[in-house]
């Protein structure tokens, strides 16, 4: 294909499939259309902004209600939900804990504050999180079960403890065959679950298969608290060490300031939940709306050659919180035509990150082959998937 055709080829399959557009339209815009002037303003005139209050605790019964979870426990943001479930999750200084090298940077950080090593892990071309049959050969070359009942790298030398897949853009990694693996190399299993929320794999909420996982509620997520965090599990002891770590390690007492180890001050602001709250009152609707974006983007580039919309998988319900187009091949040259003439023509795309075993920080650390997610890199393409934008649609061919 000609330089830059395919590039205004998908201008004009956005422009056809956003009629009525603004002049730039960002990638994921928040919505607020229910309670949240209401509950915010609740907090402001009682004057309960801070740590706690009664929209903390209901964020955390009505996240748990809705994940089918027994415990979530909120926190300011989704990396320091990771980890505290690191920590929890039993990883140590020097342990080595195995992630996609195709991440947001956050999860790979979470790591490196628990004084341990990021091992880089290769992506799978249908869900672009963990491969976990290539995960699997690659221990069997480099990993032992040695007599303290852990796994080691043979390589390294350090403990294997845990495996922290990460449900891209709100598609589920295989979690039946991942979870097998974890159970043959003894290691525990963490979800990263920021980008999840209203995924289910097998008609299970992503973020219950592992023994703990990480939500996230930025302002670009797919609900907002403006910023916060959830840890979900269903131990109860993690669940009550979670809330304590969160608060400071702070012991119960009237007046006293008294801590029994080194805590974190992560714990969501009252104000946040409140906004939280509101809109996970709207989260059905606004997962209707991407399911009927997503839809009609799968219609309008159906007839593109050189690129295709990615659909979710059978046995995962995705919640379609970024929509994905993945060219046929890997050009860097090609995907970045389309990134530039995409954004000067006001639509809002970007490509996928950057991989973790590529940027100076983490470059020294272990890695197994790469060549999917290398491929990977220069084939994805994500662009604007607000909730709004299928209303948007709506009202335009109503006005026709």
């Amino acid at each position: 294909m000609k330089t830059g055709i395919l590039a205004k080829q998908i201008v004009e399959s956005l422009k056809q499939a956003l009629p009525n557009r603004q002049a730039f339209t960002a990638l994921h815009e928040p919505v607020f259309q229910g309670n949240e002037w209401d509950y915010i303003k609740e907090c402001l005139d009682t004057g309960w902004v801070s740590s706690v209050g009664k929209f903390v605790d209901r964020f955390e019964r009505d996240i748990a209600a809705y994940t089918d979870s027994p415990y979530a426990i909120a926190v300011v943001n989704g990396t320091a939900a990771l980890h505290i479930s690191l920590l929890l999750a039993g990883v140590e200084k020097d342990d080595e804990v195995l992630i996609p090298s195709l991440t947001f940077v956050a999860t790979a950080n979470a790591i490196s504050y628990c004084q341990a090593v990021p091992h880089f892990v290769d992506a799978a071309r249908d869900t672009f999180g963990v491969d976990p049959i290539k995960l699997d050969e690659y221990l069997q070359d480099i990993a032992e079960i040695r007599a303290d009942g852990f796994t080691y790298n043979r390589k390294t030398q350090r403990r294997i403890t845990a495996v922290v897949p990460m449900h891209a853009f709100g598609h589920p990694v295989d979690l039946d065959t991942l979870m097998g693996v974890c159970e043959r190399y003894r290691l525990v299993l963490v979800e990263d679950a920021a980008e999840s929320l209203g995924s289910y794999y097998k008609g299970k909420h992503t973020g219950t298969y592992g023994k703990l996982a990480a939500l996230s509620f930025n302002g670009n997520k797919i609900i907002t608290t403006g910023g916060g965090g959830i840890i979900l599990t269903a131990d109860e002891g993690l669940a009550k060490q979670a809330k304590h770590l969160t608060t400071t390690a702070k012991t119960p007492h009237r007046w006293a300031f008294q801590h029994d180890q080194v805590g974190y001050n992560y714990r969501l602001p009252n104000l946040n939940a409140a906004l939280g709250c509101a809109q996970l009152e709207k989260l059905p609707h606004i997962l209707k709306k991407k399911r009927q974006l997503a839809e009609h983007y799968k219609a309008v580039f159906s007839q593109l050659e050189g690129a295709a919309f990615v659909e979710e998988k059978e046995e995962g319900a995705c919640n379609y919180w970024l929509n994905t187009l993945l060219l046929d091949q890997p050009d860097e040259l090609v995907r970045d035509q389309i990134l530039e003439f995409t954004n000067d023509a006001g639509f809002m795309t970007r490509p996928i990150w950057t991989p973790m075993h590529r940027l100076p920080m983490y470059s020294h650390c272990p890695q197994m082959d790469m060549t999917v997610t290398e491929e990977l890199e220069h084939r994805v393409i994500n662009i604007p998937s607000g909730s709004s934008l299928f209303s948007d649609i709506v009202s335009e061919e109503v006005t026709r």
